[in-house]
C-alpha cells in the first residue's frame, strides 16, 4: 500500500507532548493522513473521587497538546489548519478507539507502550476489534530509554539488583538510544478533523465538568510542555548539586519533574540526554540524577517481567508476614495518613502529600519505613494511599519504592534495616524547615526540640506559645524502640519456606489516571 492512500490515528496515553514523540513520529512519517485522539478512559477514572489533581493536570496538558499539533499543522501548511488537534473523548477505549478507528477510515493505530498489567490488557482487547475492522495496532517505546528484553543478564534474563543493570544499562548507552523523533519535518501529514467526526473542531477539549469532574485550584505543578519546560530551565542551574541537595526537603533540591515525566509532558531521551552529555563533563549531581533516571527504567522492565509484584510481594516469602489489623492498626493507619503520628517529620511529610500532591523522595522511604516498621501495616496500604494522592503516581516506581521499603522487593533495603524517624528528621531536617512549613503548631519550639516534641524541655514548650503535646500536637501513637523489636519478630517468618517468586499468581493493578 503507498503512502498516498494511508491513513492512521495516533492515540496518546501517558505521552501528552508533541515532540520527540515515537508512536507520532512513525504515524506521521508513514502515512498520508494522521488523526490524534485521546480518550479519558471512564474504566480507569470512574473509580476515583471528582476532585483528583491528576485528572485536572492530564486536562490542562491536553489543551497544550491541542494547540501544539495545530501549530505544527499551521507552519506546515495544511490546509485547515484550525481543524487540526486532539480528538478528545470519554469513554471506554476498549471500545472507543475501534469506534473512532471505524469513524476515520484508518488502516492502522499507533501508540506508545504501556507495561502496567491493566494496560497490557486493554491493549490485547482493543488490538482484537482493530483487527475485526481490518486495523492494525502498532505500539513502540517511548517511556523508557531501555525496556523489556532489552537490558538483561548474561544469561538472558531479567536483572534483579539496580547495580549491575545499571552498569549493563550504562555500557548499551549510546546517542542513538537518546536521539530525538522529529517531528516537524512530516508535520504536513497532520489531517483535518472531518465535521462528520468532530463538529466543534478546534480548541474543543471537554472541561473537567463535561467528564464529570470538578476543579481543584492551582496546581502545584504547572502542566504540558511548557511547565516541564521551565521546571528543567530552573533545573538545569541546579543540577550540578543534585547529588548534595537531594534528600534534604527544606531546600530545593530535586528536579519535580517526577509527573511531566509520568504522563510524558517531556521525553525521557531528553532528559537522559542532557544529563549524560553532564555526566561526561564531570558533574557529580547529574551522575546521581541519571542514577534515578535509570532506576526508574528498572522498576519498568521489573514490572513487565514480574507483574505478580503487583499486589504481591516480589520476593514470595515475605508474603508470610502476618500484618497489623484490626480497630488499633486502623487507627494508626489514619493517623499517618492523616500527618498526626506524633513523630513531625513523618507528619509533615504526609500533609504535604494531602496537600500538594507531592512528597520529597527522602520523605517517601521514612513514610513508608515508618508505616511498615513502626505500626507493622501492609505495605500495599502504604502503597494504595499513595497511589490515591500522588500527582506523578506510577504503578512501576510506586511499587518499587513500597517493596523496597517493606523489604519485599528487587534489591530492596535488608528487613533489619529500620529507619529512625528522629534520626531521620535531625540528618535531613536539621533546621526544622520543612517541618515548620507543614507542622506549624510546632514552629515555635527551637531546632533540637522539634524532632522529639514529646521530650522538649517544659521551658521550651513554654516558650514556644505554651505549646501542650497531646492537645496542640499528638504524642507519639507508638515507641520507636519499641514497635522496632515487634517489627524484627514479625519478619523473622521471611527465613522460613522461601518461594520463588515467579510462582505468584498475576495481580490486577489498582485503577489509576492516566
Amino acid at each position: 500500500m503507498s503512502e498516498s492512500n494511508v491513513s492512521a490515528l495516533v492515540w496518546f496515553r501517558r505521552d501528552l507532548r508533541c515532540t520527540d514523540h515515537a508512536a507520532l513520529f512513525h504515524a506521521l512519517k508513514q502515512n498520508r493522513r494522521v488523526w490524534c485522539a485521546f480518550v479519558f478512559d471512564s474504566d480507569i477514572l470512574e473509580p476515583l473521587p471528582r476532585q483528583d489533581r491528576r485528572v485536572a493536570f492530564i486536562h490542562d496538558s491536553l489543551v497544550e497538546l491541542d494547540q501544539g499539533l495545530r501549530e505544527l499543522a499551521l507552519k506546515a501548511g495544511v490546509p485547515q489548519p484550525e481543524r487540526v488537534g486532539l480528538i478528545v473523548r470519554y469513554g471506554s477505549a476498549r471500545s472507543v478507539i475501534p469506534q473512532l478507528a471505524g469513524e476515520l477510515g484508518v488502516q492502522s493505530v499507533y501508540a506508545n507502550h504501556d507495561d502496567e498489567p491493566d494496560a497490557q490488557d486493554r491493549d490485547a482487547q482493543v488490538r482484537g476489534r482493530l483487527s475485526n475492522l481490518g486495523v492494525a495496532l502498532y505500539t513502540l517505546k517511548d517511556h523508557v530509554i531501555f525496556e523489556r528484553n532489552e537490558v538483561l543478564t548474561g544469561n538472558d534474563t531479567p536483572y534483579g539488583v539496580f547495580t549491575p543493570y545499571k552498569n549493563a544499562w550504562l555500557k548499551k548507552l549510546e546517542p542513538f538510544y537518546v536521539k530525538p523523533y522529529p517531528i516537524t519535518p512530516y508535520a504536513g501529514h497532520l489531517a483535518p478533523v472531518p465535521v462528520a467526526v468532530d463538529a466543534m473542531g478546534a480548541d474543543h477539549i471537554p472541561t473537567l465538568a463535561d467528564i464529570g469532574f470538578e476543579a481543584v485550584g492551582t496546581l502545584k505543578v504547572a502542566p504540558g510542555m511548557s511547565g516541564a519546560q521551565a521546571l528543567l530551565d530552573d533545573f538545569l542551574h541546579r543540577i550540578d548539586r543534585y547529588d548534595e541537595t537531594r534528600n534534604f526537603p527544606g531546600i530545593k533540591g530535586p528536579s519535580y519533574l517526577s509527573p511531566h515525566l509520568r504522563f510524558g509532558t517531556v521525553s525521557v531521551r531528553h532528559l537522559v540526554d542532557l544529563a549524560w552529555q553532564r555526566v561526561q563533563a564531570g558533574s557529580a549531581g547529574a551522575q546521581t540524577w541519571l542514577s534515578e533516571l535509570i532506576w526508574r527504567d528498572f522498576y519498568h522492565q521489573i514490572l513487565f517481567h514480574h507483574p505478580h509484584v503487583v499486589g504481591g510481594a516480589y520476593r514470595r516469602e515475605y508474603d508470610r508476614i502476618k500484618w497489623a489489623h484490626g480497630a488499633k492498626a486502623n487507627t494508626h493507619f489514619q493517623a499517618w495518613c492523616g500527618g498526626r503520628t506524633g513523630y513531625p517529620l513523618v507528619d509533615a511529610a504526609m500533609r504535604q502529600l494531602n496537600q500538594t500532591g507531592y512528597m520529597h523522595n527522602r520523605l517517601r522511604m521514612v513514610t513508608a519505613s515508618f508505616l511498615i516498621k513502626d505500626l507493622g501495616i501492609d505495605w500495599r496500604r502504604g502503597e494504595a494511599y499513595f497511589a490515591e494522592q500522588l500527582l506523578d503516581f506510577d504503578l512501576a516506581a510506586n511499587n518499587g519504592g513500597w517493596q523496597w521499603a517493606a523489604s519485599s522487593g528487587c534489591d530492596a533495603q535488608p528487613w533489619f534495616r529500620i529507619f529512625n524517624p528522629i534520626t531521620q528528621s535531625e540528618k535531613f531536617d536539621p533546621q526544622g524547615k520543612f517541618i515548620r512549613r507543614y507542622v506549624p503548631e510546632l514552629a515555635a519550639l527551637p531546632d533540637k526540640a522539634l524532632h522529639a516534641p514529646w521530650l522538649a524541655r517544659p521551658a521550651d514548650l513554654a516558650s514556644a506559645d505554651d505549646v501542650v503535646i497531646g492537645r496542640d500536637y499528638p504524642l507519639p501513637i507508638v515507641q520507636h524502640d519499641e514497635a522496632r523489636t515487634e517489627t524484627l519478630a514479625r519478619y523473622a517468618v521471611v527465613s522460613e519456606g522461601k518461594v520463588k517468586a515467579s510462582e505468584t499468581p498475576r495481580a490486577r493493578s489498582p485503577r489509576r489516571a492516566r
